[in-house]
C-alpha cells in the first residue's frame, strides 16, 4: 500500500522553499507515495502547481503570511478538517505560519507522523524581543508534536536548540537543493549581455532574492552607489520583486543609479544571467541555507555574503569569496572593489566556489533523502 504524504506551505511563492516543496511533492516515487499539497492561494507558482500531475492540491484562503487572529483560527481548522479527510499517513510543513498551524492541525486530526523544515527561522535578533518571544515560544510547543526537524544547514540547528527549540535528536539536515546539471551549462555570454542591453565589456554584479527585510537589498544599492562612481562599467542585476520595490526604487533614483542598475524582477533564465555574472552578492540579514548562493558557486561565481547562518556554512572566507559582518558596507564595498580589480582572483575564487558544490546540493538527491525518511518514519 502506498505512503500518503501530504505538504503544508503558507505560499507558493517563487522561493527555494517553495519550489523545493513543489519539485518534492511533483518527484516523489509514484510507485510508493500518493502526495497532496496545501497552499495559502495567491503565490506565483499556483499554476505550476495547478499543472502538475499526480498530485491532489488544494487551497487554503484563510491562510496567509500576516498574523490575523481570526484568518489563522478558521485556518486552523480548515486543515484539520482538510487533514482527516485526506488522511496522510505523515504530514510536512515548510515556512512560519504552515509549520506551525499546520503541525497543530495535524496533531489534531491525528495524524501519525509530523515532520517540519526550517528553510530559515520565522524568528530573528532584528525584530522586537516580544515579536521574537512569540514566535519562539510557538516554535517550542510546535516542536513537541513534531516527529522530525529538518534544517538546510548546521547553523540551523544550533539556533534551534539555542532558543530551546526541540531536542538534538530530532534534527536533521537535507540541503535545499538545485538542478545542479542547468547552471554548469556553457551559455552565449555575448547573445544574453545584449539582449539585456549590456555591453561585452561590462561587468556584472547580480543578487537575487524576494524583496523584502531578511534579503536587505537596499544595502546592495547603497553598495552600488559607491562602487559604481569608482567603476564606471559595472553594471548592477537585480532579480526579484516584492513589497519594498518602491523603497528600493526610491533609493535607485535618489542615487542617480537608474542606468547602473536594472531591476529584472522574478526571472526563470537564472542559469543564463549567472553565466554573465562576475560577482553575486547577498546582503540577507538571516537566512537558513541561501539556494541563490549556491546556484552561483555551482556557475563558478565568486560569493560576497553577509556572514549570517547558513552562508557562513557554504561560502569559505577568502576561498570562495568573501563573508562580511551584516551591514558593514564598508567592507562590502572594500571586497567588491577589489574582485573587481582583480580578474585572477575572481577565476580562482570562482573555481573553488564550483568545485565546494558536492551531490548533497541536487534537488534529486533531496528527494531521495525526504523519501527515505517518511519511509523509515512511517515504518516506525
Amino acid at each position: 500500500m502506498k505512503i500518503k504524504i501530504c505538504h503544508i506551505i503558507t505560499m507558493l511563492e517563487l522561493g527555494g522553499a517553495q519550489g523545493n516543496t513543489l519539485y518534492t511533492v511533483s518527484n516523489l516515487d509514484k510507485s510508493m507515495f500518493d502526495a497532496a499539497l496545501i497552499a495559502g492561494p495567491g503565490g506565483i507558482l499556483d499554476d505550476d502547481a495547478k499543472k502538475t500531475e499526480n498530485i491532489d492540491l488544494y487551497f487554503v484562503p484563510q491562510l496567509v503570511r500576516q498574523v490575523n487572529p481570526i484568518k489563522d483560527i478558521v485556518a486552523l481548522f480548515k486543515l484539520r478538517k482538510l487533514l482527516k479527510s485526506i488522511k496522510s499517513d505523515l504530514v510536512h510543513t515548510h515556512s512560519s505560519k504552515a509549520g506551525i498551524l499546520g503541525r497543530i492541525a495535524a496533531y489534531l486530526a491525528g495524524v501519525p507522523v509530523i515532520i517540519h523544515t526550517f528553510h530559515g527561522f520565522g524568528f530573528n535578533d532584528f525584530q522586537k524581543w516580544f515579536v521574537k518571544f512569540v514566535y519562539v515560544l510557538a516554535e517550542r510547543i510546535t516542536a513537541k508534536i513534531s516527529d522530525k526537524l529538518i534544517v538546510v544547514s548546521n547553523e540551523n540547528i544550533s539556533y534551534g536548540l539555542a532558543n530551546r527549540i526541540g531536542r538534538k535528536e530530532q534534527y536533521m539536515v537535507i540541503r535545499s537543493g538545485i538542478k545542479t546539471g542547468k547552471y554548469r551549462q556553457k551559455f552565449d555570454a555575448v547573445k544574453i549581455k545584449k539582449e539585456l542591453g549590456l555591453k561585452e565589456t561590462d561587468k556584472i554584479i547580480t543578487t537575487i532574492g524576494p524583496f523584502k527585510p531578511q534579503k536587505n537589498t537596499v544595502d546592495f544599492i547603497d553598495m552600488a552607489a559607491q562602487v559604481s562612481g569608482k567603476f564606471p562599467d559595472v553594471k548592477f542585476l537585480v532579480i526579484g520583486d516584492g513589497s519594498l520595490r518602491p523603497q528600493i526604487e526610491s533609493k535607485i533614483a535618489a542615487f542617480n543609479l537608474q542606468n547602473k542598475v536594472m531591476l529584472l524582477g522574478w526571472r526563470n533564465d537564472i542559469p543564463e544571467l549567472l553565466s554573465i555574472t562576475d560577482i553575486f552578492i547577498l546582503t540577507s540579514l538571516w537566512e537558513g541555507l541561501p539556494r541563490a548562493i549556491v546556484e552561483s558557486m555551482v556557475s563558478g561565481k565568486p560569493v560576497i555574503a553577509y556572514a549570517v547562518d547558513g552562508s557562513k556554512e557554504i561560502v569559505k572566507d577568502n576561498v570562495t569569496g568573501f563573508l562580511i559582518p551584516p551591514k558593514n558596507m564598508e567592507v562590502l564595498c572594500e571586497k567588491t572593489m577589489l574582485l573587481l580589480s582583480d580578474d585572477n582572483l575572481r577565476l580562482k575564487f570562482g573555481m573553488e566556489a564550483q568545485k565546494t558544490v558536492s551531490t548533497e546540493f541536487d534537488i534529486d538527491h533531496m528527494v531521495k533523502q525526504q523519501e527515505s525518511l517518511y519511509k523509515e518514519l512511517v515504518k516506525k
